[in-house]
């Protein structure tokens, strides 16, 4: 993997181990040499993971909407950045530019990228690892909630390991290099649905 689209919340929790595991995981990332594409942003844990890498020689692409942009909480210290109109344009490049996701605790706009990753790997326009770090149990209840999907059959046998989930980044990693394709809908037929 030469570099990882990680998914993060622009903001800042109270609790002080979210915004140091943002700036580890960009120093472990550019330490392994992967390079993070990542939301442009320079607030919350976006900045600290773009700190991070960048703080630990590593590359960080920043992809970010104008309408972000316009509201100055653009990182001008990325690697390079790329101003977009869209969120869609935003996610793409993410997919684009990247070898994996990798998702840290975040809010709305982390899960909406999350599950377009799952989605878009479920229906077969990417055959890349989605990783998920459950740091501090953060998303536990959102693998429970997964788990409950599979179980009513939302959720189909062949595809219940999308998500790699881990609460150590460096278990994680490994799983992700070590990731294997699933059977995308893409290639089924209706008597496989």
């Amino acid at each position: 993997m030469k570099r990882l689209a990680v998914y993060c919340g622009s903001g800042s929790p109270a609790d002080p181990r979210y915004i140091a595991l943002a700036r580890e995981v960009g120093e472990t990332l550019a330490g392994r040499g992967i390079g993070v594409v990542y939301g442009g942003g320079r607030l919350g844990l976006m900045g600290a993971l773009a700190e991070g890498a960048l703080m630990a020689g590593g590359e960080v692409i920043g992809v970010i909407p104008q309408a972000l942009a316009d509201a100055e909480v653009a990182n001008p210290d990325c690697t390079s950045l790329t101003i977009v109109e869209t969120m869609h344009q935003r996610k793409q490049a993410f997919t684009d530019l990247s070898d994996g996701f990798l998702t840290l605790p975040g809010g709305v706009g982390t899960m909406d990228e999350l599950w377009e990753a799952v989605s878009w790997s479920q229906l077969g326009y990417h055959a890349k690892p989605v990783g998920l770090l459950n740091a501090f149990g953060f998303y536990d209840q959102l693998l429970a909630f997964q788990q409950h999907m599979i179980a009513v059959g939302f959720i189909r046998p062949v595809h219940a390991g999308i998500i790699l989930a881990e609460h150590s980044l460096d278990m994680l990693l490994e799983r992700m290099a070590a990731h294997v394709p699933h059977r995308p809908i893409i290639q089924m037929t209706a008597a496989d649905l």
